[in-house]
């Protein structure tokens, strides 16, 4: 069967990135191929990532596409003209509107570092997410992996992973294990559940 053609959005280091290209060659992530990485951050390194495994990409900025509208349009274009199937949100920093959710229903994810409904929403991405999780005192964070609509981590949830905190944490010292116990595992596994649903949607 034809592996669903994927393409990563980023804008900055590409660690999820990197947990996805390793679970595609691992054979965690077999039933999609990531065809195309998409930054809309000049210079992320995101972009090396892709270049060192032979996975093309570009650089799509809203200020050289004349705003948001403009941004979208020209990213649907890229994403359409290479028949791209499935499009997964990895440390994308960009809000997306209900016309671009729309034209890919269920077909978008993005992975969040905290356990939905706790710590989301508009403002909450990054340090932004740990800090607020430690300051609120809970004793389990963790990620969500979940469908993207037009509201800011308001769609349906696939898989989450829950990530204790630690005496003496930090944000910088829980965004790393909330990294590695819980985004890097559920990214690749939501991503090969979508993928086979695709398939057998085809």
């Amino acid at each position: 069967m034809d592996k669903i053609k994927i393409a990563v959005l980023v804008s900055g280091g590409g660690t999820n990135l990197q947990a996805l290209i390793d679970a595609q060659k691992s054979g965690i992530l077999r039933s999609g191929e990531i065809v195309l990485v998409v930054s809309n951050v000049k210079n992320a390194y995101a972009l090396e990532r892709a270049a060192n495994n032979g996975i093309e990409s570009l650089t799509l900025t809203r200020k050289a596409c004349g705003g948001q509208e403009g941004f979208e349009t020209a990213l649907m274009h890229e994403l359409d003209s290479r028949g791209i199937e499935f499009i997964i949100l990895a440390g994308f920093l960009s809000i997306l509107t209900k016309r671009f959710t729309d034209h890919y229903p269920y077909r978008i994810i993005n992975v969040h570092p905290a356990l939905i409904p706790s710590f989301c929403g508009e403002g909450f991405y990054g340090l932004k997410v740990h800090e607020a999780a430690l300051e609120y005192g809970v004793k389990v964070t963790g990620a969500t992996v979940h469908y993207v609509n037009e509201i800011p981590d308001g769609g349906q949830i696939i898989l989450q992973e829950p990530v204790r905190i630690e005496e003496g944490d930090t944000p910088e010292v829980l965004q790393l294990r909330v990294m590695e116990q819980a985004e890097w595992k559920i990214l690749p596994r939501a991503a090969e559940i979508v993928c086979q649903r695709l398939q057998k949607e085809k």
